[in-house]
Formats: structure tokens, C-alpha cells, sequence
């Protein structure tokens, strides 16, 4: 049980100093508090909803695993490295995905109410 209370705090120490630092990740978190309730109008069910959340949460796990990856490879070395840049574009691209598949669900959750056909 300690481990698992460990384990909470340690997430929250991450949340805290990526909330107050880290531009991308305070985006995606006010890209969720707006998502909460949009998601409410816009999806038609609540495993709509689920989803709509799902996904933006989605990215925001991504944005951390990436932040993770740079701050690992800024603390081996901040000097130019071929593989080290490789990490980070990897990481980026992932984010990039996270994103396309947040707009493609988004997408088809407003379509689907706009136009009252589920896809």
C-alpha cells in the first residue's frame, strides 16, 4: 500500500511542475476543462462522452510520456546527438498522432450530431 501512496504523490509532484512549467501540457488542460462540457453537448450517449474525454485525455498522456522522453534526454546530454534528436522527433510525432486522433473523434462525435446519423 505505501508503494501505491508513493506512487500518488510522486504523480502529483510530475502534475505540479508540468502544470506550472510546461506551455503545451497547460494547454491541453485547459483543452480539457473545455472538453467537459462541450463533450456533455455534443456527444449523443455516455460511451460518447467517455470517448470525447478519453481522447483528449489521451493526448494529454502522450504531452507527459513526451515531456518525459525530453527531460531524459535533456538530463544526458544538451549537446547536438543524431539519436537524442531522434528520441525527441519520435516523442513529437507521437503528440502529433495523439492529435489526430483527438480532432478525428471530435469530428465525427460533431457530425454525427449535427447531422443525427451515427457514422
Amino acid at each position: 500500500m505505501q508503494r501505491l501512496i508513493d506512487a500518488f504523490f510522486n504523480s502529483v509532484r510530475a502534475f505540479r511542475k508540468l502544470a506550472a512549467s510546461e506551455k503545451a501540457f497547460q494547454q491541453e488542460l485547459m483543452l480539457l476543462v473545455l472538453a467537459l462540457p462541450a463533450a456533455w453537448f455534443v456527444s449523443v450517449s455516455w460511451r460518447g462522452y467517455a470517448l470525447l474525454i478519453g481522447a483528449v485525455l489521451l493526448l494529454i498522456m502522450v504531452e507527459v510520456l513526451n515531456t518525459g522522453i525530453e527531460a531524459a534526454c535533456d538530463a544526458f546530454s544538451r549537446e547536438f546527438n543524431v539519436d537524442i534528436q531522434l528520441a525527441k522527433d519520435c516523442g513529437s510525432l507521437a503528440v502529433l498522432i495523439s492529435v489526430v486522433i483527438v480532432a478525428g473523434v471530435w469530428g465525427i462525435a460533431l457530425i454525427e450530431r449535427l447531422t443525427g446519423f451515427p457514422i
